[in-house]
């Protein structure tokens, strides 16, 4: 191996050492249960508050049941990528269940939401466009972006002056293409997107929203944010994952035929990847199944998301703009991120640490995601837990009497 590369492996491994003695190492925790609102970790139950499940429908038992089924019938793999041998009878039916939820003509399946973006955004544009992105947007969209042959900018976020500045100075562009997080991953607010329709129509640009983090929370029957705002039809091409609320693992993108056609001959990350396994495709089905025909779990967690924002706001803490389950606590300072989020694990609550390069450092701070299936006493027992480990490490968050009349 070359050896400034190996110096540079070097640096990076006693980073993570001294993070590690330091209890601030917050990442590849090893779960040994499946993820529910409690799962094990080294032997021990502890409160889960960091899953992208916003559903809870990974341990349902339809889902578990669908997945084995598959296998019985199919086998583990699909042993080839959508384009060559890798599609079966139950990829067209997730495809053709999935475009009738979001109202769309067709959709096409990928490996991951991550490749939807770094397949979709660079088959679709030319070294003739414009990429134009919301500054906290997905890596995965703005990955898309890199590897397309356009220009790519970004505007700030959720700022519509500025998204109108950057597709007013992109005239010599041939198609404008707007790009966006319908619920943005880290800090849970909400894609201001019938305004963003409203500026592609008189520009006329073409929209994408990506709704990973919206299926299954926002729309009707969940269906995600163009849905959630009544404005399907103004909305061009629509991305997301199998992997939250639909319980699996996989991607798509919603579009009219002919796009959805001209993307599957032509993005690279669809065609030189494998297709999502038969046990996935069974599990989004059934996942499907189950959002279609009860919206109670739809309503369980926006009711205990606002729940639990109202809490940590009365407990002193700053969630943003979060609307979500999706809830930012910033700490704005990343050493004690990784403090707080090693403190909390100790107390029995797992929740993520996001420091940059996935927010500005100033921005550092602990997702806090909720599911359909916590308890009000779990929220509860969470919320405690990270005022003490808060006050602890001397936030001064709230005090203990004001906790007890919250």
């Amino acid at each position: 191996m070359n050896k400034k590369l190996l110096h540079r492996f070097d640096d990076f491994h006693k980073l993570v050492q001294f993070g590690q003695k330091l209890d601030g190492y917050s990442w590849f925790r090893a779960i040994e249960s499946e993820q529910g609102t409690e799962i094990v970790i080294k032997g021990r139950k502890v409160l889960m508050f960091g899953s992208n499940s916003y559903l809870g429908l990974t341990t349902h038992p339809k889902i578990k049941r669908a997945s084995q089924a598959a296998i019985e019938k199919y086998g583990t793999s699909s042993s080839g990528s959508r384009f060559l041998n890798g599609s079966t009878d139950l990829h067209e039916e997730l495809e053709y269940r999935l475009a009738k939820f979001l109202n769309k003509e067709a959709v096409i399946l990928f490996g991951t939401g991550f490749q939807v973006n770094t397949g979709v955004i660079p088959s679709i544009t030319t070294e003739n466009d414009i990429v134009i992105s919301d500054r906290l947007n997905h890596a995965s969209i703005i990955e898309g972006a890199r590897l397309s042959s356009a220009k790519s900018v970004m505007y700030k976020h959720n700022n519509m002056t500025s998204l109108e500045q950057k597709l007013r100075l992109s005239t010599d562009a041939e198609t404008r293409l707007i790009v966006v997080d319908g619920i943005f991953s880290m800090e849970g607010d909400i894609a201001k997107l019938p305004e963003i329709t409203q500026l592609a129509q008189k520009y006329n640009a073409v929209v994408m929203c990506d709704c990973a983090h919206a299926i299954g929370v926002i729309g009707e029957n969940g269906s995600g944010t163009a849905s959630h705002f009544g404005i399907i039809d103004q909305v061009d091409l629509i991305g997301g994952t199998l992997s939250k609320s639909l319980a699996s693992l996989g991607g798509f993108v919603a579009s009219d035929v002919k796009t959805i056609n001209y993307i599957k001959h032509h993005a690279r990350s669809l065609i030189f990847s494998a297709s999502p396994t038969p046990a996935s495709v069974a599990a989004a089905l059934a996942a499907l199944d189950l959002i279609e025909s009860d919206s109670s779990l739809i309503d369980e967690v926006n009711k205990k998301s606002k729940y639990a924002i109202k809490k940590l706001n009365a407990m002193g803490f700053d969630t943003g703009k979060a609307e979500t389950p999706i809830i930012p606590i910033y700490i704005r300072n990343e050493e004690t991120t990784y403090r707080l989020t090693s403190l909390l694990l100790k107390k029995g609550v797992f929740v993520n640490a996001v420091v940059a390069p996935a927010v500005a450092p100033q921005d550092s701070l602990i997702r806090f995601s909720v599911m359909a299936t916590h308890t009000i006493e779990q929220i509860d027992q969470a919320i405690e837990l990270i005022v003490e480990c808060a006050n602890k490490l001397g936030m001064s968050v709230v005090s203990e009497e004001r906790l007890l009349n919250v």
